[in-house]
């Protein structure tokens, strides 16, 4: 989620370079939702692209400059509540979740992509704790938990779990999911 303490005029982070990688498989205008969007660096991309975005975090004040733009949707939610997810029954054309983890969430997200729509999901996994945080393995995804928590409903076309040295040393998994049209 958003880092309450960061200073709101520091710039948003360059996007995920994964994320960019599988932007282009997201349809054409299609909606995207940037899940914990944080100062919304993912939506931002998307937006340029052309894409309507909803934004979803517990705390939207880094995104609330996006609010004068009729294609950008706020959604102020903490997901770890226990209330039931905010957009049932929608879908999108993309579902963006980077740097966030809670488990109870796997199956909205993955209801969440439209025919046609892709997830692009990136996290931290087991053995992030030798490198900084997260270290609470509640935070940290097990061998595999992302194929296993998109499978079978997506179709799985990218998939890396993996100890990164950039842009910091970094154990994390990914994966890139499509539904059938």
């Amino acid at each position: 989620m958003a880092d309450p303490t960061a200073d709101a005029e520091t710039p948003p982070e360059e996007p995920s370079a994964w994320v960019a990688r599988f932007a282009p498989m997201v349809p054409a205008g299609g909606t995207v939702l940037d899940v914990a969007c944080g100062a919304g660096r993912h939506a931002r991309m998307f937006r340029d692209r052309g894409h309507p975005v909803v934004v979803l975090d517990r705390d939207v004040v880094k995104v609330s400059d996006m609010a004068v733009d009729p294609e950008v949707e706020i959604v102020a939610r903490d997901l770890e509540s226990g209330r039931p997810w905010p957009l049932e029954g929608r879908t999108f054309a993309g579902v963006v979740v980077v740097n966030y983890l809670h488990r109870p969430l796997f199956p909205a997200l993955v209801r969440s992509v439209a025919p046609g729509g892709v997830l692009i999901y990136e996290t931290f996994a087991a053995g992030n704790e030798r490198f900084g945080r997260p270290r609470n393995p509640d935070f940290l995804l097990h061998r595999e938990e992302l194929l296993i928590a998109v499978r079978p409903e997506l179709q799985v076309v990218a998939f890396e779990d993996l100890e990164e040295q950039a842009p910091r040393h970094a154990v994390k998994q990914r994966v890139v999911a499509v539904r059938a049209p």
